[in-house]
């Protein structure tokens, strides 16, 4: 084994452990659409699903099957029909997606039933459980249009998924529901996923589809300069499907968007969506820190924002042990008042435990990320994580190419967080001239 190897593999090896410690006996509900399943992608699913759940992570799998029943209609001579982003379906669809359903299921099952020697799956023993653990009711008659086997969710049977989560089993759920008569009903994967994510109040909803995310502007097309958003705050989402039409289509903005909105105001914190193209999305979604799609986060248990003058005093309450023992430029009280809009905090229940500020220079289109400060009491839980992504978003809105830092005793910190390491020469040089050649800062960067 190399030794290049070796150094790659095993910083990295421990940078993943807080998450896998993080996750285990979480649970999460992962849905799957039917496209990924269509193109191929299922095998190495079910190998990073395995993979997940071997670490402790309870799993509910909800897979998708539009392509599946569109095939089989096409074979019967029967056109698919839609309405409000919704299948209407007919006996004949009804046919067609009992028998996709069930096609599916077998090859889900036979996927997770590998195990041959020197592949992923070896020594893997996964029980995957289906059951009828969802309860339904018809769509009924919307706008004059009748959906006739369209349902929604009317309940989800959250003692029966809970226990068989705690036996270690794996649950698998198809989108489809019965009435207490018996009857059926076609549903969307994204309706179970959501309805399951929000009964079982899970840790994630993870969608697993053919968009890449949200962008950081959703309505403008795919360029370097609009990457994909990787964490979005639930009031910003909400702004999105405000101003967004009705999805209609899964590469619709809010054709996703719209149900891990409903899941993280329904109690679910993290919502993901996640593209199946990239190979291992999965898992560089969960076990890696930025992620690779967009996370949908709850921020009510605590407050992520732009400071106000209210805030000045707080912010010095803050800082000032940590200007005391040099860790900060010693900031005095006119001077965050004067700057205080640079400033982004995160308080609970009146107290800031963290702050931040930004100071851009414009002319070189980078930005100075100043008086990043942690409260001792909440150090270790990512609020310093939450604030560098708020300031990274802000850069961005401004249009920066860059962010950076200066620190004595933080630079490991940052370089974990993407920053790298440049001479103070770098600096812009309206930053240059007030530079402390004394205190010997590090300059760091990162890339937006």
């Amino acid at each position: 084994m190399s030794a290049v190897f070796n150094f790659t593999f095993v910083p990295w090896f421990r940078s993943v452990a807080p998450y896998i410690h993080k996750f285990r006996n979480q649970t999460f509900v992962v849905g799957v659409c039917g496209e990924a399943i269509a193109a191929g992608k299922l095998p190495n699913l079910a190998q990073d699903l395995a993979l997940i759940q071997s670490m402790g992570v309870k799993i509910v799998l909800v897979h998708g099957f539009r392509p599946q029943v569109n095939e089989q209609l096409r074979a019967k001579g029967h056109a698919a029909k839609y309405s409000h982003g919704i299948r209407i379906t007919d006996p004949v669809a009804l046919d067609c997606a009992q028998e996709a359903a069930g096609q599916l299921r077998y090859e889900i099952e036979a996927a997770f039933s590998q195990g041959l020697p020197n592949t992923p799956m070896a020594g893997a023993t996964v029980r995957v459980i289906s059951g009828n653990f969802i309860t339904a009711r018809p769509v009924g008659i919307v706008d004059g249009v009748d959906f006739q086997h369209s349902g929604l969710v009317r309940k989800v049977d959250v003692a029966g998924i809970s226990r068989t989560l705690d036996m270690g089993a794996m649950v698998l759920l198809s989108p489809f529901g019965f009435s207490p008569t018996g009857e059926a009903f076609n549903l969307t994967m994204e309706e179970v996923a959501t309805s399951v994510a929000t009964a079982l109040q899970a840790d994630k909803l993870i969608f697993i589809t053919e968009v890449p995310g949200i962008r950081l502007r959703p309505d403008e097309p795919e360029s370097d300069d609009n990457p994909i958003d990787t964490e979005l705050p639930l009031a910003q989402a909400e702004l999105i499907l405000k101003n967004a039409p009705p999805g209609q289509k899964p590469t619709d903005t809010d054709f996703y968007l719209q149900h891990c909105v409903r899941a993280c105001k329904a109690g679910v914190e993290r919502s993901h969506i996640i593209p199946f193209a990239v190979d291992g999305s999965l898992l560089l979604e969960v076990y890696v820190h930025d992620g690779i799609g967009t996370m949908v986060v709850d921020e009510k248990l605590e407050s992520l924002r732009e400071a106000t003058p209210d805030d000045v005093g707080g912010i010095l309450q803050l800082i000032e042990p940590f200007e005391k023992d040099g860790t900060l430029v010693k900031r005095d009280r006119t001077e965050i008042e004067r700057d205080i809009g640079h400033y982004t905090i995160i308080e609970h229940d009146g107290v800031i435990f963290a702050c931040a500020a930004l100071y851009p220079y414009p002319e070189a289109r980078t930005a100075e990320m100043a008086a990043l400060t942690v409260s001792p009491q909440s150090q270790g839980q990512g609020d310093g994580e939450k604030i560098l992504k708020r300031i990274e978003q802000r850069a961005r809105a401004m249009g920066l190419d860059s962010i950076f830092v200066l620190t004595t005793r933080t630079m490991h910190w940052f370089i974990k967080r993407g920053f790298a390491q440049v001479d103070p020469d770098w600096l812009p040089d309206a930053r240059k001239r007030k530079y402390n050649w004394d205190r010997r800062s590090q300059v760091l960067v990162k890339k937006l």
